[in-house]
């Protein structure tokens, strides 16, 4: 996780970057909650479009792990989806972190609800 969140953070960097530079700076109300909104859809579309693209983000691969439908089926937009808005607040809070540690087969909590599975895959 750790890893991820600074690859996340160069994209972000960027993102906020262009951003900025669209609205000049400006940072009345409307424009701080457009920042918010627009970076929170930065972090979805980089998870959702890694996690549909292979099953694997730049941390994932490096780790040589892949997110799979429970099945080991490619997962689908609704599973990608779904596990990015349980897996945000499940992992800040550290619900999903604790619940893998008592979970049978150490899954997290939103992989559980997505019925997704993190595998590892071969190191070649």
């Amino acid at each position: 996780m750790l890893y991820e969140s600074l690859l996340l953070l160069a994209v972000l960097f960027l993102a906020g970057f262009i951003f900025v530079g669209l609205t000049h700076g400006a940072s009345s109300g409307p424009v701080k909650l457009a920042f918010q909104l627009y970076l929170t859809g930065v972090v979805a579309a980089y998870f959702i479009w890694f996690w549909l693209h292979g099953g694997q983000t730049l941390a994932m691969k490096t780790w040589h792990l892949r997110l799979v439908g429970a099945a080991d089926q490619p997962v689908s937009l609704r599973q990608a989806i779904l596990r990015f808005v349980v897996a945000v607040p499940g992992v800040l809070s550290g619900i999903s972190v604790l619940w893998a540690l008592f979970d049978r087969d150490k899954q997290f909590l939103h992989d559980r609800l997505a019925k997704t599975k993190i595998i590892l895959t071969d190191k070649r």
